[in-house]
């Protein structure tokens, strides 16, 4: 089939940002979709059918999908193809029935009243998503440009920006880019004063950190204090030596089966944008913990499952990779996993007591891997003097689902 469906990017300029291509495509659709304002920027033509899209969105899809073979066109802002109605609908309709006219972005448009090269710009939508999204990116000397929800994000991302310890940071807001009504704000972030802004608007950060700011790093192994948690937690140097093993990749599932406080699912997920994670965790105190560290440390998204494995484990999504960092001797916990797990995909499993150990000893005998121990001491007060303090030897188990 030829491509019926074409998605048009029109800017705040209406129709006369568009280009000879894309006017023809609105004046040859048979429906023509879109929200209320971008419909209004076109002249209704006789015979053309138009459609606001529907409250709620979700029967957006269905309703484009079921007018597959005629001829459809949708409005949408700027590049449809940057977090917008195209990226969307590329999931679901194949490339060759679908045709993509983008106009500049307002990040391009952005970038451009800035100065700052797209290229060395970190982008962060929080449109209909969490602000904490932004902690993984505030970092000294970044530049982020921010795809506001509302009028009220750029007051509640300096509120953070404060809180981090990034007050000093610098605040551009525009709001409208690129219509007669474009308006552009500065400020700091610690004296933020600016009201309610525009609906649509973008926020530029410049992060700029105080000296005590709150500063961890892209790498494995955050210091244990950047943590809420009531001791079951797998320490800092373990837990590196842990994500090195479960070796997170680009758009892959891990379940940190026994989570804790969640640190292992919450690092997995800062490996990378695309990665998600679900922690299993029966402790309703220590689930409150996760809520709050994957709050903390940017990653919303992690999925709590409240419960005890294996039980809990029924209906889950199928993990490209295992961690059982607790309960790992409860029976049919292993198996249950194991059987989930998808070919190919990576099992990791610790152990700190004698009983635990022997178990991955029998594991590796069954399923294979590597056996690793690890001890790790630290300096501390002796008398006048210092002297080492052992920590629980860690045992680990890694081994590799057949395909």
């Amino acid at each position: 089939m030829s491509a019926w469906l074409t998605i048009v990017g029109i800017g705040e300029n209406g129709l006369s940002g568009l280009g000879d291509e894309a006017r023809r495509a609105i004046g040859a659709a048979a429906v023509l979709i879109g929200g209320k304002r971008h419909l209004d920027m076109v002249p209704e033509q006789v015979e053309q059918e138009r459609l606001p899209w529907p409250h709620p969105f979700a029967g957006a899809y269905d309703m484009v999908l079921a007018r597959r073979g005629t001829p459809v066109c949708i409005l949408a802002s700027g590049d449809p193809m940057l977090y917008g109605m195209g990226a969307s609908l590329s999931r679901l309709v194949p490339p060759e029935e679908m045709r993509v006219l983008p106009s500049p972005s307002s990040l391009s448009l952005a970038a451009a009243r800035l100065g700052w090269p797209l290229q060395a710009v970190t982008v962060v939508s929080v449109h209909g998503r969490p602000l904490e999204l932004v902690h993984p990116h505030v970092h000294p000397q970044a530049r982020l440009l921010v795809l506001s929800d509302s009028g009220k994000t750029p007051a509640a991302l300096a509120a953070l920006l404060c809180e981090r310890g990034f007050g000093v940071s610098m605040l551009t807001v525009f709001e409208h880019l690129g219509s007669d009504a474009e308006r552009r704000v500065d400020g700091c972030a610690a004296t933020w004063s600016e009201g309610e802004c525009a609906p649509l608007n973008v926020v530029a950060v410049e992060c700029r950190a105080e000296a005590q700011a709150q500063v961890w790093s892209c790498l494995a192994g955050l210091p244990d204090e950047a943590f809420q948690h009531d001791g079951q937690l797998t320490k800092r140097d373990v837990r590196a030596m842990t994500l090195a093993r479960l070796a997170p990749s680009p758009g892959q599932l891990l379940w940190d089966v026994g989570a804790g406080c969640g640190s292992i699912g919450i690092e997995w997920m800062r490996a990378h944008p695309s990665c998600r994670a679900i922690a299993i965790e029966g402790n309703s105190s220590r689930q409150a913990l996760i809520a709050q560290n994957r709050a903390a440390l940017g990653v919303p998204g992690l999925q709590l499952v409240a419960g005890t494995a294996p039980a809990a484990l029924d209906g889950l999504e199928a993990p490209d990779v295992v961690f059982i960092g607790g309960g790992l001797t409860v029976g049919g916990v292993v198996d249950a996993c194991w059987v989930a797990l998808k070919p190919g995909g990576r099992f990791v499993a610790n152990a700190v007591t004698v009983q635990s150990e022997a178990l991955l000893v029998t594991l590796r005998e069954r399923l294979g891997g590597e056996l690793s121990r690890v001890s790790v001491a630290h300096a501390a007060p002796l008398g006048g003097f210092d002297g080492w303090r052992t920590a629980m030897p860690v045992t680990t188990l890694t081994t590799i689902k057949p395909v």
